[in-house]
């Protein structure tokens, strides 16, 4: 199997992980069930930090029971489900908190949100019954009763998951990440759903797009086309040419729009900065508009200035594949997709390191088996007659 075709299978199945629901941290709570047999008429997957509602709300008695499933930030940290009966915002938030004890058993207290600094222990406006919680495959669900007000018709929920529980008994402060921020929003009662604002369902999309178009872009066909050019013109001159050529081109438009979908996301979030996945962003797409405009400039090879131009063109090439890779990171942090997304992409990372190991010992053979002279070895640097260019 050619280079062309193990890099289309890589980023085939690279794309299938991706586009694959079972794939993700993610899943529906419809697959879920609870040991205890516990059965609820609604379930909601909720927008932000992966977590579930299951409840049935009993009209008559204006009795809400519920199960809120969540993974906590660590397996000694704390998921939080509560109402806010003044506002949509965290503060004034009547919540429910599981968290592991000193006797690490997995225990749920309510808790008054008044401010941003002042998280206080005590009862509830709301009176509550039949708190439980459990600890399963790395996730966390309350179980609790609420006795709501009568006709009461809409809810605004309040969710959170943290890292650090203090002493045991106290909750330590939360992340402040997008999806910390963002995790609030409606229930209602009377049509069985979550009620999510379109501005918010808009911003998950467009972060998920821009995700997997970034990812596709200069973190899978960049390092495709830069290996393109590397090793197949020893063998396929000039076809090689025209196949780095498309690689690059798609590369640079794919990720262009996802720019795009970066300036959409950062109009959406006022208030909200990550500078250096900015930065970074800003930095590619002007390098790699650079390494466009390169290629309506490139001197023939018998042209004085092709040596440096070619020096112009690697390393702008390989500063933008240095910052493309870094920059997928930065986005993996910021989304927080799962864990297995990140690891997907190092597994594809260190399959096309090991293809380019392979074939860097391939070329070099190549090239000393030929014992070129010192004319020719100029020749091998400016890639011509099929030449491999050596790193050094």
């Amino acid at each position: 199997m050619g280079l062309c075709e193990s890099c289309c299978v890589i980023v085939l199945c690279f794309m299938f992980l991706l586009l694959n629901p079972q794939f993700s941290y993610s899943m529906s709570c419809t697959t879920q069930k609870f040991t205890n047999n516990k059965l609820y008429q609604h379930c909601n997957d909720l927008l932000h930090l992966n977590c579930y509602i299951h409840w049935t709300y009993n009209t008559k008695v204006s009795s809400l029971n519920l199960a809120f499933v969540a993974t906590p930030t660590k397996s000694d940290g704390w998921i939080s489900w509560g109402i806010n009966p003044i506002g949509t915002g965290m503060v004034g938030t009547q919540s429910l908190i599981a968290f592991k004890n000193l006797n690490d058993t997995i225990v749920v207290k309510t808790f008054k949100l008044n401010s941003y600094k002042s998280i206080v222990p005590g009862e509830l406006e709301y009176r509550v019954s039949n708190m439980e919680a459990m600890y399963s495959n790395e996730m966390m669900v309350i179980f609790a009763s609420v006795e709501l007000p009568k006709g009461m018709r809409e809810l605004n929920q309040v969710w959170q998951v943290g890292n650090l529980v203090l002493n045991g008994k106290f909750p330590g402060i939360h992340d402040f990440q997008l999806e910390n921020l963002n995790s609030k929003g409606k229930l209602d009662l009377m049509k069985g759903k979550n009620v999510n604002n379109g501005l918010e369902v808009s911003m998950v999309k467009n972060r998920n797009i821009h995700g997997i178009l970034n990812i596709v872009s200069w973190g899978i066909l960049f390092p495709i086309g830069i290996m393109i050019a590397r090793y197949l013109r020893t063998f396929v001159d000039p076809i090689w040419f025209y196949v780095h050529v498309t690689c690059q081109i798609s590369s640079y438009i794919i990720g262009v729009s996802g720019w795009a979908t970066g300036l959409k996301l950062g109009s959406q979030s006022k208030g909200i900065m990550y500078n250096s996945h900015r930065d970074f962003g800003i930095a590619l797409f002007c390098l790699a508009t650079l390494q466009v405009f390169a290629l309506f400039l490139r001197p023939k090879k018998e042209h004085k200035y092709r040596f440096y131009w070619n020096m112009y063109h690697h390393g702008i090439g390989y500063g933008v594949l240095v910052l493309g890779i870094i920059n997928v990171f930065k986005g993996l942090e910021i989304l927080q997709p799962g864990s297995k997304w990140k690891l997907a992409y190092i597994i594809f990372l260190s399959i096309i390191g090991g293809i380019a190991l392979i074939l860097e010992a391939i070329t070099w053979t190549i090239v000393l088996k030929k014992k070129p002279g010192k004319s020719n070895i100029n020749k091998l640097y400016d890639g011509q007659n099929g030449g491999q260019q050596p790193l050094t």
